[in-house]
């Protein structure tokens, strides 16, 4: 992760105009859509001049025809989160928030991150790639049972299920190739859950997550009004600075820039498993970079701000 400038250094008119990409055509429109309008109404509260834009079939024709100095990338998913707009504001020369092409390529790629963790000593569950029912057989007596399954292009656990059977496992495979083509399943972890954001070089305080669910699922994530959230985090001096530096070096490892969110696991014997790391984070009001910026001293504003002033630094 990057330095970011500090936001009370910039006055809100020397960002320009900003434009505000959220929606989209993602499964995860809903979200970006919640995130876009709060990170929109921030923006606009600091002074900044920034509008919104719902990104759909318009897009180009609108960057090309209004003025837009920088972008901020609230777009979940595919189609925002995987390089792709990242590419195309490169094309046009638009700064954005973020992390760039290939970092976005590969945080969004469940199955490429795991690799890149792999190759670097990096611990993140053992797994299987599932392609039809006799996958589904052999990643069973491989990996044993409970499994999770989950789609590899998604966030926001769209299309994750949790299986106990070889046919649990079939019906989830089936589920979650209906949001992808490349479907994964890894082994359970039982233990809690963490989640610890990064913004430039600073590691955020992690939160432990807690649900009545089987786990963070989509409802617990957006809808539920029991799902726990402990920040301070409950760990010791020393395994939550463990924690930390093992969220930084994920994120190093896939080159992430400017923000993101690393997602982890920790097994009844105390050691962490990576799960994956995402680059637009949720910015809702039930999002956890807000929460973990706010144990840090930032409010939400501040935050965005932060995260903006990353688009006046070169990416080299």
């Amino acid at each position: 992760m990057s330095a970011i400038l500090d936001p009370m250094s910039i006055q809100p008119a020397d960002y320009g105009r900003v434009a505000v990409l959220y929606g989209g055509k993602s499964a995860e429109r809903e979200v970006s859509l919640n995130s876009g309008k709060m990170v929109l109404a921030a923006l606009q509260a600091a002074g900044v001049d920034a509008f919104g834009i719902d990104v759909g079939q318009d897009l180009l024709q609108r960057l090309n025809t209004e003025q837009v100095d920088r972008a901020f990338i609230v777009l979940h998913g595919r189609g925002g989160e995987d390089g792709s707009m990242q590419g195309l504001l490169e094309c046009l020369g638009i700064p954005y928030t973020g992390s760039g092409v290939l970092a976005s390529a590969l945080a969004m790629d469940k199955l490429k991150t795991k690799h890149l963790w792999l190759s670097q000593g990096l611990s993140t569950p053992k797994y299987a790639v599932l392609c039809c029912e006799s996958d589904c057989r052999k990643a069973a007596e491989e990996l044993g049972f409970p499994l999770i399954v989950k789609p590899a292009h998604e966030g926001s656990s769209i299309g994750m299920a949790k299986v106990n059977s070889v046919n649990e496992l079939i019906t989830a495979w089936q589920s979650a190739s209906t949001y992808d083509s490349q479907v994964l399943v890894e082994q359970w972890i039982s233990g809690p859950e963490f989640t610890v954001a990064l913004l430039g070089d600073q590691v955020l305080p992690p939160i432990r997550l807690g649900t009545t669910h089987d786990f963070y699922d989509y409802d617990a994530k957006y809808l539920a009004s029991d799902t726990r959230y402990q920040v301070p985090c409950g760990l010791d001096e020393e395994r939550e600075l463990e924690l930390k530096v093992l969220a930084r070096h994920a994120c190093e490892v896939v080159g992430t820039t400017g923000w993101a969110r690393v997602d982890v696991m920790q097994d009844k014997e105390g050691r962490f498993w990576l799960l994956e790391v995402n680059t637009v984070p949720g910015m809702t009001d039930h999002s956890l970079v807000p929460m973990a910026a706010k144990a840090a001293g930032l409010d939400y504003q501040q935050l965005v701000l932060t995260v903006l002033a990353g688009t006046m630094e070169s990416r080299g």
